[in-house]
Parts: structure tokens; sequence; C-alpha cells
């Protein structure tokens, strides 16, 4: 049977699911199509010239290399198809992007036909992803003196590409739609037990909300053809808990606009609200639509005659609404004016001025934030070539230096990494920087669409200038079941070409690796000034600084070895006390939050980043604190550690990428010999005092401080998603810290799950170790509820095997991993024992593995989001409560949640993750909150 009949086949399948032909990335079939366009009597000709013009994918896509081809035969005349005529073909390759496109332009534009040279010149002049390869031939083409490669040039050295597009309506009409109340996950937007279907755009679509949610804003756009819909978080946070490109792309799909009339399913240029704004990563991955994300403040804290704020009877804040924007209402944005008015646009509602910002507007004009990044290099480029001076058509980077002014940790890091800013300059948080970009990791539920981002930008091979990249399984390791069959193996072929290092080889040489990208990259990340970009809002590394991006930024930075962003605020957080010995560090991160809130009454770790004075805590246990930080809705998180603390952080990350050398996973340009090498280096420099280990200086200012008082911490905490809170918009955050002693040990607890990043070797030792207690306690161990227990990585597993760890938990297990036979089915029913899973994200992730509907967890994990890790059954909603490894233990085997006294009982001689602040003095630094 050929490609087509198979293609016409899966066409038939599609439209049983309401959907409509999948958009062509496979160069053989395209090359059957045309075959069909260039034969007359052929009875699928028409088909296939629909198929050729409006269902093929741009970029570097097989698919797009034939489409290129046979549009440069029939501007040359080598082809004859009346339905396109070389004008078209010339406006069919100007919508794909780059890659094969570019080249096809490059050589009719250098040809010998001086009429076709102009028009694909014309053509050029328009396009931005241009790559070395492309404009080392243009550089060639001018010093033969050939006068089309010229005129090109100087299009570009003026930006022109950028400088003709259409200006911004001055005046945006929006209708808006309430999504939810209280602050939206992007699960909610992209759910992730929807991962498999993400790059297939329009399969995807139909999971966001919900079908009726999509039928009121299908409504809303009917009954107001001339304006845009607005989707809002009332009384929230609009896209916490992750970055998510699929949920821009959701969104943009059913409220955006058409990129190109050639492209399917690929919308823009979305636009976003919520009371509390929009959170930090998520607006990042707007901007890389050209969307527009708006801080609404529509609802404000209900102040008395002093201006204290008036609280409710649980110590809430009274809000009151300054105005309404119910499912309905009309709005006006003024880009000009830069403030959201009525629907007439006579009354003032909000000053939006940091939703245009010169950056945000360009992003916005050019459609989103790559253009301007390929841009800004392009028009440099052609300068360069042209021996001319650049005058970039850009808006300036915000360079913000005070004089005087020390630098905070984070500040220190962009300023060594800077790109292109003004020599010698200090620059100071709210500076707009490019930066350099050390350590990259794409995760695998987002890994698809990173893949078509590059391919959509027309990159082939990895920057030479990333230290590391990795290509994690980590998030269908739990099933390997269809759609994981279908995905993982097409996505580490892809990223092991592009030149990633990946969990999963594809030509079978290593065993496969599942480990949880934020351990990896916390393992591989060896060096404490370095800029980690992650495709997951967790990448959130003890060392260096790094960041949570969505797929295209993730993208960017592997394609280009930059990402470009302001350097955020910091708020500084330091210890003071000490740990009691029944207490966990888990126990301490969860009293950050609570005790920054008591201190603050405002979440300031929101939107900024935290830089803890950890100091004696190795790497392992410090990610904790810097993983949680992703649910404190701070930008990042940065460590302050000794010296000696830091060293042999990178001695544990050396011998751990040793491993990996020896298991075969590095490759050809030999990435993880050269991390080796790197922490040789940085190890050196520490011990020779050349450059001790990273600190802020003593002068520099921040948003805010945070003390910790360890003292206060007197019994476990567990953060609560409190999901009958009478006020909705309180549900399902993570700022509800509870006290054990508050649950009266009668909350009953029907599971157990002690795993995901937020755990390290010491807390599976843990359990290890409570296993060895109750033993020898009771002469046996019986659990009340399910215990599942999922290690982080492989290497861990092995370490606890040398010592004799994972035999304890073998002994107790009723269930053990098989990588030799995994699970073909994600687990529905749990029985009252231990499960020991598959080294991954496992219920974290939601995507595969689940609690039973209507079950209440105690976990570990992170995420605590409606739906994520249990869903609610009919008569009971399910909840995810936040734990500490011995709490979550000692619940699965009462089936409740233990007294106080019971706890300490169990955890006595256990060695728990301890914690004491650095001796020294901390850094005399003041606060410009105050």
């Amino acid at each position: 049977m050929s490609l087509y009949a198979d293609y016409l086949k899966e066409i038939e399948t599609r439209k049983t699911q309401g959907l409509n032909p999948k958009p062509i990335d496979d160069g053989a079939l395209v090359d059957e199509i045309v075959a069909q366009i260039k034969d007359p009597a052929n009875e699928h000709r028409e088909a296939s010239l629909k198929f050729f013009i409006y269902n093929t994918l741009p970029g570097t896509t097989s698919a797009a290399g034939a489409k290129a081809r046979f549009l440069k035969e029939i501007i040359l005349g080598e082809a004859d198809v009346p339905e396109i005529l070389p004008a078209f073909a010339f406006e069919l390759l100007s919508h794909m992007k780059g890659g094969p496109s570019i080249e096809v332009l490059l050589d009719l534009a250098l040809g010998n036909d001086e009429q076709i040279a102009r028009s694909a010149a014309d053509v050029l002049k328009t396009q931005v992803f241009l790559y070395e390869a492309d404009t080392d031939r243009l550089k060639e083409a001018y010093a033969a003196g050939n006068a089309i490669a010229a005129d090109i040039l100087q299009s570009y050295s003026k930006a022109e590409f950028f400088t003709k597009l259409p200006e911004i309506d001055e005046e945006i009409k929006v209708v808006t739609y309430i999504a939810a109340e209280g602050d939206i996950s992007t699960d909610l937007l992209s759910p992730g037990n929807q991962a498999h279907s993400r790059a297939d755009r329009e399969l995807h679509g139909k999971c966001m909300i919900s079908e009726r949610a999509q039928q009121e804003i299908q409504a809303l756009k009917l009954q107001h053809p001339d304006k845009q819909v607005m989707l809002i978080a009332e009384k929230g946070t609009m896209g916490v808990g992750s970055s998510r490109m699929s949920g821009v792309n959701n969104v943009a799909l059913w409220t955006g606009k058409q990129a190109s009339p050639y492209v399917p399913f690929v919308n823009y240029a979305p636009i976003v609200a919520g009371t509390n704004g929009i959170s930090p990563i998520f607006l990042t991955t707007v901007g890389v639509t050209g969307g527009v994300g708006i801080d609404l403040k529509n609802w404000v804290k209900k102040l008395d005659e002093d201006g204290n704020p008036i609280l409710n009877n649980d110590g809430n804040p009274v809000l009151e609404q300054k105005y309404s924007v119910e499912t309905g209402t009309v709005l006006t944005i003024n880009t000009q004016k830069k403030k959201l008015y009525n629907g007439e646009g006579d009354e003032e509602l909000v000053d939006v001025s940091s939703s245009f910002s010169p950056q945000k507007l360009e992003f916005i004009k050019a459609g989103g934030s790559y253009a301007i990044v390929f841009g800004k290099k392009l028009q440099s480029v052609a300068c360069d070539i042209l021996g001319v001076e650049l005058k970039s058509a850009f808006a300036p980077s915000k360079e913000i230096s005070h004089e005087g002014q020390g630098l905070t940790a984070v500040e220190k890091i962009f300023n060594k990494n800077a790109v292109g800013s003004t020599p010698g300059k200090v620059l100071h948080a709210g500076s707009d920087v490019r930066v350099k970009v050390n350590i990259v990791g794409s995760q695998d539920t987002t890994g698809l669409m990173t893949s078509q981002e590059l391919e959509a930008m027309a990159a082939t091979v990895l920057s030479p200038t990333v230290d590391g990249a990795y290509q994690s399984g980590c998030h269908t390791a739990s099933v390997w079941d269809l759609k994981a069959q279908a995905n993982t193996p097409k996505l580490m072929a892809f990223m092991h070409k592009f030149g990633l290092i990946t969990a999963r080889d594809p030509k079978g040489v290593y065993h496969s690796m599942t480990d949880v990208i934020h351990k990896v990259l916390n393992d591989i990340t060896v060096d404490d000034w370095a800029i980690i970009i992650g495709g997951d809002s967790h990448t959130r590394m003890s060392k260096g600084v790094a960041f949570g991006a969505d797929s295209g930024t993730v993208a960017l930075a592997l394609a280009t070895g930059e990402a470009s962003m302001p350097i955020p605020e910091s708020v500084k957080v330091t210890f003071k006390g000490s740990m009691a010995d029944h207490m966990d560090f888990r126990d301490v991160v969860h009293a950050t939050q609570a005790q920054m809130l008591k201190q603050h009454g405002d979440n300031v770790f929101q939107g900024r980043i935290i830089e803890v004075h950890i100091g004696t805590l190795l790497a392992d246990q410090a990610f904790t604190f810097t993983d949680w930080t992703a649910e404190m809705k701070a930008k990042a998180s940065i460590c302050i550690s000794n010296d000696e603390t830091l060293i042999e952080s990178l001695e544990i990350a050396k011998h751990r990428i040793q491993v990996m050398i020896d298991k075969g996973m590095d490759n050809d340009n030999k990435m993880l010999q050269g991390l080796v090498d790197i922490a040789d280096k940085r190890i050196a420099e520490i011990k020779s005092g050349e450059k001790p280990a990273l600190t802020p200086d003593a002068n520099a200012k921040y948003f805010a401080e945070v003390v910790v008082d360890l003292d206060e911490i007197n019994e476990p905490m567990i953060a609560d998603p409190d999901v009958n809170n009478a006020d909705v918009s309180k549900r399902y955050t993570h700022d509800t810290i509870r006290p054990i002693s508050y649950y009266n040990a009668e909350k009953k607890v029907d599971l157990g799950f002690v795993g995901s990043c937020m755990v390290h070797k010491g807390d599976v030792k843990i359990v290890a170790q409570m296993l060895r207690n109750l033993e020898k306690e009771n002469g046996n161990v019986e659990f009340k509820a399910p215990l599942v227990v999922a290690a982080p990585t492989y290497n861990i597993i092995d370490e606890l095997k040398e010592e004799g760890d994972w035999s304890v938990l073998q002994k107790y297990s009723g269930f053990e991993f098989d990588d030799t036979a995994p699970k073909s089915t994600a687990r529905t029913e749990y029985e009252n024992i231990l499960y020991l899973e598959r080294p991954g994200c496992n219920l974290c992730m939601g995507n595969q593995e689940k609690a039973a509907k209507g079950d209440t967890v105690l976990a570990t994990s992170t995420r605590l989001f409606k739906g994520r890790v249990v869903e609610d059954s009919d008569d009971k909603k399910g909840e995810s409560l936040l734990a500490s490894t011995p709490v979550v233990v000692l619940s699965a085997i009462l089936g409740r949640t233990p007294t106080v006294e019971e706890y300490k009982t169990a955890v006595e001689g256990i060695d728990l993750t301890k914690f004491a602040p650095p001796l020294q003095k901390p850094l005399d630094t003041q606060s410009v909150h105050f």
C-alpha cells in the first residue's frame, strides 16, 4: 500500500474523531503527492494539490524539503502546474520559515535568471531564519560582486524584515472569558494526561479546559466577530505550575489568529489575563507566540481607616472588586497609551504598561520572540559583511546600573554570561539581557514540540557554545504504552541526531534511562556560575541559576546557545536558630513559605529569584528547596554554598557523570567528558582561592528579605490543597501550610507516594530505615494504605544497592519494576503494599499513573493541583497533600495522618535530612522592599 493510501486511511480514522487531516511532515509522502499533481489524469490530483498547499509542515521537516524542491521546479519552468504559478510558488516559499526554503530561495536569488533572482531576493528580504551556512553563501556572492547578494544584505543591514511589518493596532477590542476562579494551572489548559497528543495540535486542542468551555468560547467569537477572546483567571494568577507551550498553543488555537493560511493549526497572538497577572514562566511562553499577558488588578484588598487590610474569619484579606470582567464583558486595550479601558474606551480601568514594554511590543509586531532573536542576529551579521555601522532597528535593551550598589548572586551570573551588552557596564535587576546558556534540558512530554520548534526555526545541530544538553524520558517512564512507544523513540532519535545526550539510546547501546530530568540536570550542572534552561517548571538547580521554560525557548537555547530575559529582582532567604532532631528538611521548605507569608502578607517570592543562603547543604538536599520554589511562584532560585560544600557537591556530580560515561551515554563530541573537565577546573579554582564559591556582594540590594526561624518549626508541616475552602481562589494553592496536629490524627490517607524530583537518595534511605525500625519493634510491617516509591534516578538505586538499603525495600515490596518487561497499562487499583516503581516522575506527572479517583494522597511530590495526582470521584474530591518522606511513610502504615508523638517515636534514631545555617555572619544587606 502506498504512503498516500495510508494517509487517506488515517484521514478517515481522524474523521470519526472529529479531526481534520493531520499536517504532513514526511517527505516521502509529499513526493507521492507531487507525482499525483504532475499527472493531470490522476484521480487524487485535486486533493493532492490541497494537501501540498495547505497541509504540509514548514521548517526543516523532510516534507518541507520535498515541497521546496517542487516549488523550485515550478519557478524554473521545469514543472507546469496551472494552479501554482511562479508568483504563488514564491508566496508559498515565503511561508515556509527557513531550512530548505531558504536554500531554494538562495539558489534562485544567486542564479543566472535576473527576473527570478529579483523575485527570490524580494522574498528573502522578508525572512529571518537564516543560519551561518546561509549568510556564508551571501557573503561569498557579495565578495564575488553579485549585485543581488549586495541588495539582500543591505536590506538585512536595515532590518527591513522587521521595519516593513505592519504596525500594531492602536486599539485591541476584547471580550472576556473567565476560564476559572483562583490560580489557573497550565494543567487546565493542557492536561498532563494528554501529553502524548501535544505534537498533534488540533487533537490536543480538544483537551483545553472542557468541551463546554470550548463551545462557549466559540459562541463568544460568533457574537463578537470584531473582537478577540481574552482568557482570564479571576481572583488568581494565570498559568501557574509550568510554562507549557502546549497550553499557550491551545489558548491561541481557540482564541488567537492563524499564523499562515498555508500552515494548519498554528495560531499566534493569544490574550490572557489574571487578577494577579501571569505566572512568569508562562508569560515567557506567551511572548514566544506574540501574545499579550495582562495583570488585571480587578480585585484589591479592602483596607480599614488606618490603611491595614481587613481580614475575614480565616485570617485572609477581604477583597473588593474594582471593576467586573465577568464572561462576555467587552473591553478595549490601548497599546499606545498602555491602558485597559471599558468597551467604549472612555473609562480607564487599569494601567497595563508592563504588558507593552518596548521588547514585548516588538514580539507582538513580529508575531513572536523568535523572529526578534534571529532578526537582531541577522542585522548584525549583515552589517559585519558589508562593513557598515550597525544602527539597530530594535528597541535598545534596557540597561539599569546603580553606581556604588553591589550585585546579588543572580546579577553576578547575568553579568558574567551577558552577550551584546555595553562593555564594562555593570547591570542590575530590571536590565534586559541576552545571556549565554550553559546547560539545556528537554523533557519527553514537551520534547516533541521542541523538535517541531527546532524544525520550524530551521535548526539542525546543537549550538557549540552549550556545555551540556539532555533529553529526558522521565515523564513517560511509568508505562510503556502504545502512546509512549509511538512518541518516545522518534523523539530520542531526533534529539540524538541533533547532538543531545538522550535518556534512551536510539541505537540500543546502553540501558534506557528514565531518570527524572531535574535530577540529571542538577548532576550535570558543574558550575555555580552557570545558566540553565529546561523544558519544565521544575528546572531549579542547586548550582547556578535555572529557569523553567516553554518548549520554544528550550529550542532557541539549543539552537543558539542563548536566551533573552530581564534580570529578575531577588529575595534573600536566611536562617536562624537550630533544627529540632525530629524534623526533616522538607519541613523547613514548607515553613519558609508559611513564614514568608506571615512576615510580608503577600507572596514576595512571586516572579522573583529566591536567593537562599543554605551554605552547608549538599546539592542533592539543597535541590529539595530550589525545586519547591516553582510552587512558591518564584522565577528561579539560587543557592549560596560554602566552598567546601560546593566542592563536595561537584565531586558527587563528577561521579554520577562518570557513571553515565561508563554506561556508554556520551556522544561523539564527548559532551559528558567535557562536563567532568569543567567540574575539575571549577574545583581547582575554589581550592586555590582564585575563584571561590559564588556569593553576593555585601552591598547588594534585595526586593525583600525573609528570615526563617528554625526554632519555630517543631512539628512536621503539610501543604494542603484545602479543597473545600469556601473561597474558590484559595483552593489548590501551595500557600496553605498546616502542622500535622491540625488533623488530630483523623485525616484518612488512601495512598502514600515517595518520589518525584523532590526526593533525593537520603529520602529513599529514610524509607528503608523506617522499615528496619518497625521490623525490629513489631516483627513485621503492615501497610493500611498503599505506598508507592519511585527513586529519581538509576544512579541513586545503584548507590542504595551498594549501601544495603535497596534490599530492605525489596523485602517489603509487593511490586518491583522490571525494565525488561515494563508496564504496558497504567495501574488503576492499589493494594495495601509497597510498590517500587521505575525511576521517573510517576504519580507527580499524572499523565500515566494516577491514584484512584477521590483518594486522599499524601505525597512528597510538588503537585497538589486539581486532577493532577488524583481526580475527583462522583462523591468525593481527590486531594493531594504534600509532606516529608517520614510523614508519608508513617501515614501509609497507619492509614491516616499521625500524631506528633507517633511521628517522633517513628523517626527516633533515623538519619533525617538535617540542616544547620552556616556559622559565619550573614552578609549585611539592605532590603529595598522597606
